[in-house]
């Protein structure tokens, strides 16, 4: 009996909430919680509204696992969006609607500006003044970034009459409680989501193949590619880029540059294969945004979600392209000022957006200037190429003000690759590295490989009878478990 009480002991701790073990989903507790999940939830499959409260529950106690007491304020936001909603499509005068669309706005920036930035503005006040600094110990809910974007465009959207107020309060819970995306993405938006929600999907056999595709291609990137990396190499040069050359510091920024790539996009393909795994579809955050031949088209690739939701939430309500030129790059500059400090309460942050913003005029201006001539030139190979390799660096370079702690950290590594290359070290690197190089390789050239390859294989895989896809899977799984490092590494962006 001694044995079964330290057991039920030991689950229960797993259990509870615990501040550096979340719920995530490259982990053995989220894999047997999620059987039985999947498997309740087909039992309830005819009951809509139970199995609604039934998904709202779990997601719920996912992200108290990361979160807990936090849970309360996801609730309130739900309760406060649906009052709102309501309110706002009984408003006739738009001086009351815009009011309303205010104090949506000013409650979920409000959140964000302390639960994000208190301690960031509270030090740089002190840092002009004779205050001394003591940062309030406030704890970040985990996806507050995500949940409160998702919260402002569904006000916003019922404000331009893109959408109707959503009269069930079960299903506007179950879309902002959703929890595929709820901590880290995509940004899901009310009008792609709630009428799957009201329409009760059904999940196909397609679907069920699709998904199972995805999640496994989120967990090879995450954990042989993104964890695997991180651990072995680019967290150290990071940590101290002194003590390596120029050589070792311009392949951490290409490792960090890979490392976020599929930390992040692995995190979505999970997210949107197990929500097809529960009949709800999802839109593409990424599509190889590496094959970007411009900063422009980089944007409309990577971290697809958040870039729309700039544009027609930010970008566009400023006067977007309506207006003279030098308005239209301070419209662009502000915006992406904004989406740096969108992912964290630091300058890095809003230094790594203004670079984003200066990259994005530079391409308008240069568009513009080129305009009228001949651009046959570009439709050649070499010309894409080109076009592709700048692009590629120009984002690789300004992703080390992302990942850096400081500017000094920055400028030790400017130090090094400008004045301590060193490429004689690059045979030992290769040695000493040669299972990193290779992750890092084989993530790079799978990046680059066509598309149609993916949708082949995708295909393929969806084809194949169920015992071929459940020998698939179990393989995947075994080489998860054995290329894992011992801590498990919590995604990227769950900090933002």
């Amino acid at each position: 009996m001694v044995p079964a009480i330290i057991d039920i002991d030991r689950l229960l701790d797993l259990l509870k909430f615990d501040q550096y073990n979340p719920l995530l989903f490259n982990t053995g507790l989220f894999l047997c919680l999620f059987a039985g999940f999947v498997l309740i939830y087909q039992l309830l499959r005819r009951f809509r509204n139970l199995k609604l409260i039934f998904v709202i529950l779990f997601s719920l106690y996912f992200y108290y696992k990361s979160s807990a007491e936090y849970c309360f304020i996801l609730l309130g936001v739900c309760v406060s969006d649906y009052l709102l909603g309501i309110l706002l499509g009984r408003c006739h005068h738009r001086w009351q609607r815009r009011g309303v669309v205010w104090i949506n706005v000013l409650v979920n920036i409000g959140m964000l500006a302390y639960f994000k930035y208190f301690n960031l503005l509270y030090e740089t006040v002190a840092n002009f003044s004779a205050i001394e600094f003591d940062p309030l110990d406030i704890v970040l809910p985990a996806g507050i970034s995500f949940f409160t974007f998702r919260s402002i465009s569904y006000i916003v959207d019922i404000y331009r009459g893109h959408i109707a107020p959503c009269k069930d309060f079960l299903a506007y819970t179950f879309y902002l409680t959703f929890f595929p995306p709820l901590l880290a993405g995509p940004v899901v938006r009310a009008k792609d989501m709630l009428p799957q929600v009201q329409a009760d999907p059904v999940v196909s056999r397609a679907m069920v193949s699709e998904g199972l595709f995805l999640i496994m291609c989120g967990l090879v990137k995450k954990v042989v590619v993104a964890d695997f990396i991180s651990e072995n190499f680019v967290d150290r040069i990071f940590e101290n880029p002194s003590l390596y050359s120029g050589f070792e510091n311009m392949m951490g920024m290409y490792g960090f540059f890979i490392q976020l790539y599929c930390d992040f996009s692995g995190y979505s393909d999970m997210a949107i294969g197990l929500a097809l795994l529960l009949g709800y579809r999802l839109l593409d955050n990424f599509r190889s945004p590496f094959k970007s031949q411009n900063p422009t088209e980089f944007w409309h690739r990577w971290h697809i979600s958040l870039s729309s939701w700039l544009k027609d939430y930010v970008y566009i309500p400023m006067g977007g392209n309506r207006c003279p030129r030098w308005r239209k790059n301070l419209n662009l500059m502000t915006t992406m000022l904004v989406g740096g400090l969108w992912h964290g309460a630091s300058w890095m942050f809003l230094v790594w957006g203004g670079l984003q913003g200066l990259f994005l005029v530079g391409h308008k201006g240069i568009k513009s200037a080129v305009s009228g001539r001949d651009n046959s030139a570009q439709k050649s190979r070499w010309r894409v190429a080109l076009n592709i390799f700048i692009t590629f660096n120009l984002i690789a370079v300004s992703m080390v003000f992302f990942r850096a702690s400081s500017m000094e950290a920055v400028g030790d590594m400017w130090q090094q690759v400008t004045g301590n290359f060193h490429l004689s070290v690059a045979p030992q690197f290769f040695e000493g590295y040669l299972m990193v190089v290779l992750a890092m390789a084989g993530a790079y050239l799978m990046h680059f490989a066509p598309s149609s390859w993916t949708s082949r294989l995708k295909n393929a895989y969806g084809a194949s009878p169920l015992f071929i896809q459940a020998v698939i899977l179990t393989i995947i799984i075994f080489i998860i478990i054995q290329t894992r490092q011992s801590d498990i590494m919590p995604f990227i962006y769950f900090q933002y």
